[in-house]
C-alpha cells in the first residue's frame, strides 16, 4: 500500500499535496519570551545576518529561508527556539494562563511544553510527561536552555499517568500531542514512511486511545484538553476522538486557526464517526506550505 495515496478521497487537489510533499520544509523558529522579547529576537537575527519572515498568523513564529533554526547566537543564548510553524498549533490552542497545572501527555523533546511555558509566564506548573528517557534527556536540556522553572517532568506512560506525586489533584488542562504514524513530517524527514505499515498505524491507534481517555479522567470538568498528530491517518485522528467520545464525559468544541484547513471527516474506510468530529481540524502541506497536522479541542464534561 502506497502510504500516501490512500488519502487520495479525501485531500482536494491530490496532485498539489503531494508536490508539497517533496519539497523540503523550510526552517523555522519561536521566540522565547521568558528571556527574550520579539523586538529583541529580530534585531538580533538582523546583527546576525540571518534573514526571517514573520509567520502571518503567529506573532512568536518566523521561518528562516535560508538558515538552520539552531545555528545562531540567539538560540544558544536561549532567546529562540526551533519549532516549525504547525508545531505550534496545539500550545496555541490549549491557551493555558499564569498560575494553571497542565498535563503534557507526551511531552519530549520540549518544544510544546517549553511554548506552553512562556505562555503561561513560567507561572503555574505544567507536569511533563514521557516514557522515552533518551527524550526525556532532550526535554531536560530545553528546559534549562529556555529558562524554564515551572516543569517538573515524569517518566511514565502517559496511559498510567498517576496523579499521587502531585496530591492527587486534577489538571486544568492537558496538552495530548501524540505518538503517532509522522506521515505530516515527510517534509522534513523523507524517510519517515520507509517502515510504514497499516498494522503500524492501527496499533499506535490504541495508545493514542489510552492517552487520549487519561488525560480527559485527569482533567478537571470544565476543563480542556487538545489532542494533536503530525498525521492525515483517521485511524489515528477522527477514529481516537470518536472513541474518546463515546468512552469518557467530554465533547469537542470548535475554536479558531487562522490558517487554511480542512474540517475533520465523519466516514472512513467503511466506519462512521460522531459527527462532532468535524470540528477537529486538518492542515495539509500544499495549503500554508507547512507540514501535515492535525488538531482538536475537548472539554471535561464529567
Amino acid at each position: 500500500m502506497e502510504p500516501l495515496g490512500r488519502y487520495r478521497p479525501i485531500v482536494d487537489d491530490f496532485g498539489a499535496f503531494r508536490a508539497a510533499c517533496e519539497r523540503p520544509l523550510p526552517s523555522a523558529i519561536r521566540v522565547n519570551t521568558i528571556k527574550a522579547t520579539v523586538e529583541r529576537v529580530t534585531a538580533a537575527l538582523e546583527e546576525a545576518g540571518i534573514a526571517a519572515d514573520p509567520v502571518d498568523w503567529h506573532d512568536r513564529l518566523f521561518v528562516l529561508p535560508e538558515a538552520s533554526a539552531g545555528g545562531n547566537w540567539p538560540y544558544f543564548h536561549g532567546w529562540t527556539h526551533g519549532q516549525e510553524e504547525v508545531s505550534a498549533i496545539p500550545a496555541t490552542v490549549l491557551d493555558p494562563q499564569p498560575g494553571e497545572r497542565i498535563w503534557d501527555a507526551c511531552a519530549a523533546p520540549g518544544s510544546k511544553t517549553t511554548q506552553l511555558a512562556a505562555l503561561m509566564d513560567d507561572r503555574g506548573e505544567i507536569v511533563a510527561t514521557d516514557n522515552n528517557l533518551g527524550r526525556i534527556s532532550a526535554l531536560r536540556t530545553n528546559t534549562e536552555r529556555l529558562g524554564v522553572t515551572n516543569v517538573a517532568v515524569t517518566h511514565e506512560d502517559g496511559r498510567n499517568h498517576s496523579l499521587k506525586p502531585f496530591g492527587g489533584a486534577g489538571y486544568d488542562r492537558a496538552l495530548v500531542d501524540v505518538p503517532c504514524s509522522c506521515e505530516g513530517t515527510i517534509r522534513k524527514n523523507p524517510d519517515a514512511l520507509e517502515d510504514w505499515s497499516l498494522s503500524h498505524v492501527e496499533g499506535v491507534a490504541g495508545v493514542q486511545k489510552g492517552i487520549l481517555t487519561r488525560a480527559v479522567q485527569v482533567t478537571e470538568p470544565g476543563g480542556t484538553v487538545v489532542y494533536s498528530t503530525c498525521t492525515f491517518a483517521p485511524e489515528e485522528n477522527e477514529a481516537v476522538l470518536d472513541h474518546v467520545l463515546e468512552a469518557e464525559d467530554c465533547e469537542l468544541v470548535d475554536y479558531d486557526l487562522p490558517l487554511t484547513h480542512r474540517d475533520g471527516i465523519t466516514e472512513w474506510d467503511g466506519a462512521s464517526f460522531d459527527p462532532s468530529v468535524t470540528r477537529a481540524k486538518r492542515i495539509y502541506p500544499h495549503h500554508n506550505d507547512t507540514g501535515g497536522f492535525f488538531c482538536a479541542k475537548l472539554e471535561v464534561t464529567g
